[in-house]
């Protein structure tokens, strides 16, 4: 094996287009160019953790060689290549087949954090996948969509436990040599593309691209030497620092991103704010307008009418929001260049209730005619979590509606399971995604095949987290129990349980514990053996959500539960797939109503996972009795998390357990399997993002591209 050199050395002529193909993100969600990578090297492949950037920079080149001599790789070389041309230049697409005189007319998307591969760790959780799914459905629908966001240097941080469990967080940049990260040149040659003033000092901003099958996405980066020193490191790490970096960050997503696109020669038709974060991007074109002559009222209407805001937050203290000094700070007298009162700046930020603070959300209500929640239980919170700002209305009457998430099918849904729907389906029952009743025929998939994928997917998630849990012994471990914490000894036949999320304490993975020894019996039983493997990330600063971490963690360690609870480190996208692809049953356990959406859920479904949770988000309005277990709400009179712990109890123990252990004479679980068959076809029917993309585009883009009015007055409150 070659040496890691951060450029990928020469490729024959016939095969060169292997750089091209591993620099835009496409091949991560096409499998036969994601196998074209695996047969190169398959060992290099799991060691470079699916990155083909890192493997053609590390691969012999004698391999290589042989490759291009090689008739069958040559031939799928080359299918792939013809795929990744049509799909990514095709004028023919879900758009412009249903809105071809828009096509062109792009849609701005911005947002704080973009999750497409774990290669580039720009992204914390569910709100930057969600981002990196819609821009992927986005690129398969032709929609003409560009993405903004920021580009973090030191990424996310990196994850270890401590012995006792604590979460430490590390501070390590990652390899841009080897993402498919380019450098944007501006005019002249310079390196920069924008100049936005803060701090009292002009900061120069550069862009990074990243292409997503059609799609670019621009990273704003003020890592220059043309910079002072104290701007260079401003987007060194995602969500880091207190509020004063906060504001300065987002002040440079909203200002810098407009800019930059303009700078691009890029008009956008619609400008889309993916949370509060990016809220100073309707600042900034408001300022645009003021400059040429538009007055205020005119200004703000012309603003509001190519905005859409989706919020993803039902949590009140989830909300960015800045003190009217610091933002004064940041932006300097910004209202004197826009012509306008400083009162007249900072109203559009005010909250009712709120004094001295700018609001970012409340920003984006203001200045977005077209607002929605991310669920449909999301958009009545929402309705009524933001009813001050129209006073006099019922909650009901609340102008916010809502699109439910979904998830990108190619990015999540794992080969054996889509090689077994091209068994049952047809090599191309991609194409007939839109097909009415199309996803009923999945009720008819053959028990034992789909049972034995799906034990496939089992083994493969076992191995990866045997080999892990090595790595990580030889490195830095320093006890057994540490070892067997990790998974070591996890049980292949057990009905395996999985908790893969943000460690908030609403959240509530220790719910689990509540009631130790009612759990013990259930995870010991020698007939019938239950495990759980839990993975996620508490914020740096959520002390609380460390705590329930730590709480978890100490479980994997407890003899008495003989290595039947599993924690694994460093949660990320690679993990995540092996994790939503590979357990039996996805446990989500939010407290009522605090949950926006959830994602998670929706990924496990697309691969026959059912899901046990309570009815928040996504689940309250999938939950079909058919496809999982739900924890009904807990009543008036009850504590809602002993009511919720005991239902989740009650639920394994007379239903849950009993049918996977329950086996025919060929050893398949059939009862569970139906479980499974119904758990994909809600996951592919109705929470896909392609059906999200397709519900944002006709009922949010193309309204406000076509100059429509939303039908109501901005928040008055």
């Amino acid at each position: 094996m070659t040496p890691h050199t951060g450029h990928i050395p020469y490729l024959p002529a016939r095969i060169e287009g292997l750089a091209t193909l591993a620099k835009n993100l496409w091949w991560s969600w096409n499998r036969d160019a994601r196998g074209l990578f695996r047969s190169i090297d398959p060992t290099l492949w799991g060691l470079t953790r699916h990155n083909p950037l890192d493997l053609l920079c590390r691969v012999d080149p004698e391999r290589v060689a042989a490759c291009a001599s090689d008739a069958d790789f040559l031939r799928r070389y080359d299918d792939v290549m013809t795929r990744f041309h049509h799909e990514t230049t095709s004028r023919e697409t879900w758009f412009t087949q249903n809105y071809r005189e828009l096509d062109g007319r792009p849609v701005a998307y911005f947002c704080a954090e973009f999750g497409l591969h774990s290669s580039v760790p720009i992204y914390s959780g569910g709100l930057g996948v969600l981002a990196g799914d819609h821009c992927k459905a986005a690129s398969d629908a032709g929609v003409p969509l560009v993405g903004v966001g920021l580009m973090y240097l030191k990424g996310y941080f990196d994850q270890r436990l401590r012995v006792d469990g604590w979460q430490e967080d590390s501070d390590d940049e990652y390899d841009l040599s080897v993402t498919p990260l380019e450098p944007v040149v501006g005019p002249l040659g310079r390196p920069y593309l924008a100049t936005v003033e803060t701090s009292g000092r002009p900061v120069h901003v550069r862009a990074w691209r990243m292409m997503v099958g059609r799609v670019p996405i621009y990273l704003l980066d003020t890592n220059l030497d043309v910079n002072h020193a104290d701007d260079r490191g401003l987007m060194n790490k995602l969500y880091a620092g207190g509020p004063d970096l906060r504001v300065r960050q987002e002040w440079i997503l909203g200002v810098g991103g407009v800019r930059v696109l303009r700078a691009l020669g890029i008009q956008p038709a619609v400008w889309h704010a993916n949370e509060g974060h990016a809220a100073f991007m309707m600042i900034e074109r408001l300022r645009e307008r003021l400059g040429a002559g538009t007055p205020f009222d005119e200004a703000v209407r012309q603003v509001r009418a190519q905005s859409v805001f989706t919020t993803h937050t039902p949590v009140p203290a989830g909300h960015d929001a800045f003190t009217v000094e610091s933002l004064a700070a940041c932006a300097g007298p910004i209202w004197e260049e826009m012509g306008i009162e400083k009162d007249a700046l900072f109203q559009l930020g005010k909250h009712p209730s709120i004094e001295g603070q700018f609001h970012m959300t409340v920003c984006a209500l203001r200045l977005s005619a077209r607002v929605n929640g991310v669920s449909r239980r999301h958009g009545q919170v929402s309705r009524t979590l933001w009813r001050d700002l129209w006073p006099g209305r019922p909650w009901e009457a609340v102008p916010i509606g809502h699109v439910t998430n979904g998830v990108h099918l190619a990015t999540w849904m794992a080969t054996p399971i889509m090689e077994l729907l091209d068994e049952h389906l047809g090599r191309h029952w991609g194409d007939r995604l839109d097909e009415p009743g199309f996803w009923d025929q999945v009720l008819t998939l053959d028990s034992d095949r789909f049972w034995a994928a799906h034990v496939r997917l089992k083994h493969v998630l076992a191995t990866r987290i045997r080999e892990d849990a090595r790595q990580r012994f030889a490195a830095r471990f320093k006890e057994a129990a540490q070892v067997v914490g990790a998974g070591t000894l996890l049980d292949p036949g057990a009905l395996t349980l999985g908790f893969a999320r943000r460690f908030a304490t609403y959240k509530r993975a220790n719910l689990i514990f509540r009631d130790f020894e009612r759990l013990r019996r259930l995870l010991v039983d020698v007939r019938r053996p239950v495990q759980i493997i839990f993975a996620g990330k508490a914020h740096p600063a959520d002390n609380p959500g460390k705590e329930v971490l730590q709480s978890v963690y100490q479980f994997t360690r407890d003899p008495e539960l003989e290595g039947r609870v599993a924690f694994v480190e460093d949660y990320d996208m690679h993990i995540a797939h092996l994790l939503v692809q590979g357990v039996d049953l996805w446990i989500n356990l939010p407290r009522v109503p605090l949950e926006a959406s959830g994602t998670s859920g929706m990924k496990a479904g697309l691969n026959g996972v059912p899901q046990l949770g309570t009815l928040d988000g996504w689940w309250q309005e999938g939950y079909d009795g058919l496809s999982g277990w739900a924890i009904p709400p807990a009543g008036d009179t009850e504590d809602a998390d002993t009511a919720d712990a005991e239902r989740f109890y009650r639920l394994l123990e007379d239903h849950v357990i009993p049918i996977y252990h329950h086996r025919n004479a060929a050893g398949v679980p059939i009862g569970w399997v139906d479980k499974m068959r119904h758990a994909l076809r809600l996951a592919g029917s109705r929470f896909s993002a392609r059906r999200m993309v397709q519900n944002y585009v006709q009922e949010y883009y193309a309204p406000a591209i076509k100059g429509e009015t939303a039908g109501d007055d901005p928040p008055t409150g």
